[in-house]
């Protein structure tokens, strides 16, 4: 298969919703990462990104819609949903909801259980591409299953190229992160923290939210849980306050000796939004081991601290 890369213009989204109404998978910007888009409702359709990514079939997938409405056709909605979705939605959140009777979605989408993961991004080309294709689009990130996640058209063909028919480049993502996860099947559960703070939800809901780290390798209620996720080829160990001698150092703050650095002035937001655009580039450079600075676990911290955890578990196919 050849990949079309697709410009971000009419003719290219006109293109992109052609593919997808066939049944394709194509990946797209968000404004945490690049997506990698199906029709949610059709089994092969669905089937596809799993074949593309290399992906567990157990771990779900979060359905991308247009609005709130199009969210309660899918699923059942608690007040605590509609009160987030007005003060977040379009935007980095996704929230797990009971899944509605007879709501048309492919079992795959799901990984079989009652419960659903849903999300309105805010992404320009996202939106627009959501409204031409008139489809719920399941999309995960658009990169090999557990490893980095893509933050530009060119990571998404430097994993994919090949095994979907296109990607729309819109450019690079703005937040780098994925969207933080909140479970409303029962009382809030941080599952995934992610491009909103949980001090944020928190605030909303005017009510404490269970932070404890959500690690799932058998049954995850939501993507992203899986022990070993957003991992480069390269070892990664964490909180460094220098390198070792085979080490390259990816700095935070003013550290002296990094190879680059996620932020010099120490902004979260910052580091953020190129935290996986420096693990691409010191993996491609050929690093064998990433050495991180030090990164406060608060806020944003959060998030880039849960994705470095991540990548730098154990692996199921090796070191």
């Amino acid at each position: 298969m050849k990949t079309e890369r697709l410009a971000p213009d009419d003719a290219g989204l006109a293109r992109a919703a052609e593919l997808l109404g066939k049944g394709t998978c194509v990946a797209f910007p968000t404004e945490t990462v690049y997506g990698l888009g199906a029709d949610a409702r059709h089994d092969d359709a669905v089937a596809g990104i799993y074949a593309a990514k290399g992906r567990p079939a157990h771990n779900p997938l979060i359905v991308h819609l247009p609005d709130l409405a199009a969210a309660a056709d899918l699923a059942e909605l608690p007040d605590a949903a509609r009160v987030l979705a007005a003060a977040f939605w379009p935007g980095p959140l996704t929230l797990v909801l009971p899944l509605k009777r007879g709501a048309g979605l492919s079992r795959l989408v799901t990984a079989g259980l009652d419960s659903v993961a849903l999300r309105v991004p805010a992404a320009p080309v996202a939106r627009r591409l959501l409204a031409r294709s008139g489809l719920p689009l399941a999309a995960p990130s658009a990169n090999p299953s557990g490893r980095i996640s893509p933050t530009t058209a060119d990571h998404v063909l430097a994993g994919l190229a090949g095994r979907i028919a296109a990607v729309v480049d819109g450019g690079p993502c703005a937040v780098g992160l994925e969207s933080t996860i909140l479970d409303l099947t029962g009382s809030p559960r941080l599952l995934r923290p992610g491009g909103i703070p949980a001090e944020a939800l928190a605030r909303v809901l005017d009510m404490p939210l269970d932070l404890r780290r959500v690690t799932d390798d058998t049954a995850p209620a939501a993507p992203g849980l899986m022990a070993s996720h957003y991992a480069p080829r390269a070892r990664v160990r964490l909180n460094a306050e220098t390198p070792g001698t085979d080490e390259v150092l990816l700095g935070f703050g003013p550290v002296q000796g990094a190879a680059l650095n996620l932020s010099e002035t120490g902004d979260l937001a910052e580091a953020a939004a190129g935290l996986f655009a420096a693990l691409h580039r010191l993996d491609t450079g050929g690093a064998t081991a990433i050495a991180v600075s030090p990164i406060p676990d608060t806020g944003l911290g959060r998030a880039i601290n849960d994705r470095l955890r991540r990548a730098a578990a154990p692996r199921p196919d090796g070191p």
